[in-house]
């Protein structure tokens, strides 16, 4: 073969090298495009189960024929639905007996409840699982309605403030506060308070209003039911009305408590002034 033969084919097979190196280039390139093309991202939500902060409550009189009505409490979580089981319980508010579940919120006591007490547990439920909160029990059930002389109902042990009528009414003889001496430092307090009526018999259900005086001390919260044992417990935040004055010693709080449904100026109700004792150097 002559050199100029030689020369030609060594140039042919350089240049199909260049051109098979450029397709093999071209090609991969379209496959990493195509690969990042197919390349997805997901995301995953995730929901939170429900959780009980404030326990349901049961309203209304437990008297044989009447219907009690449930609420459902406070609870943490999105999507939420409810379900609900009446218990039958002894006169502690132990030994319950649960009857079935149900999507209905009230219950009419029967001649099974007398001597009784009944609680409900109400269940919550989202995508994220379930929980379940238990309410108070009632006062025990009875036959009988409130005597018309004295507005209170027969037997003895707490009472629902829905049993009362006129003219009994409510007394707050009891309170508290954490920190026992407010200072200035004090950011929060845990106030209670005990509403009674018919000689002293805890009433269950009374709702509590409180306000410092002067207002802008600490913040007014909600108004809050008494328990079976008759305390309602309020938290309230320092505002910037604290202290009303250079040399405060006491911290002095508006206290009402009244029967649901009730006029908050009239029925069967208790207004009274309470105060605790300020230490401006702590």
């Amino acid at each position: 073969m002559s050199q100029l033969k030689k020369w030609c084919l060594s140039g042919t097979l350089a240049g199909l090298g260049g051109l098979l190196a450029v397709a093999i280039s071209l090609g991969t390139a379209r496959a990493d495009a195509a690969g990042s093309a197919t390349t997805t991202t997901t995301t995953t939500t995730t929901v939170t189960a429900p959780k009980n902060t404030q326990p349901p409550t049961l309203s209304g009189s437990p008297l044989v024929g009447a219907t009690l009505t449930a609420s459902n409490g406070t609870w943490t979580g999105s999507g939420l639905t409810y379900s609900y089981r009446f218990l039958r319980c002894n006169k502690t508010g132990g030994s319950c007996y649960a009857g079935g579940t149900t999507t209905q919120t009230t219950y009419k006591l029967t001649s099974a409840d007398a001597g009784n007490t009944v609680r409900v547990r109400v269940i919550a439920s989202n995508a994220g699982g379930s929980a379940s909160a238990t309410s108070a029990p009632t006062a025990v059930v009875t036959h009988s309605a409130p005597s018309p002389s004295t507005g209170c109902p027969s037997g003895s042990g707490a009472i629902q403030a829905a049993q009362l009528s006129a003219p009994a009414q409510v007394a707050i003889d009891r309170q508290d506060v954490s920190p026992a001496v407010v200072g200035r430092s004090t950011q929060q307090l845990q106030v209670r308070f005990h509403v009674s009526a018919c000689n002293g018999r805890d009433v269950q259900g009374a709702l509590v209003y409180v306000t410092a005086v002067p207002f802008q001390q600490f913040s007014i919260p909600p108004e809050t039911a008494t328990g079976a044992d008759g305390w309602a417990s309020l938290s309230m935040t320092q505002l910037r009305g604290f202290p009303a004055a250079a040399h405060q010693q006491l911290l002095v709080m508006f206290v009402r408590a009244r029967q649901p449904g009730n006029n908050v100026l009239a029925g069967i109700s208790a207004r009274r002034l309470v105060s605790f004792r300020v230490d401006l150097g702590r």
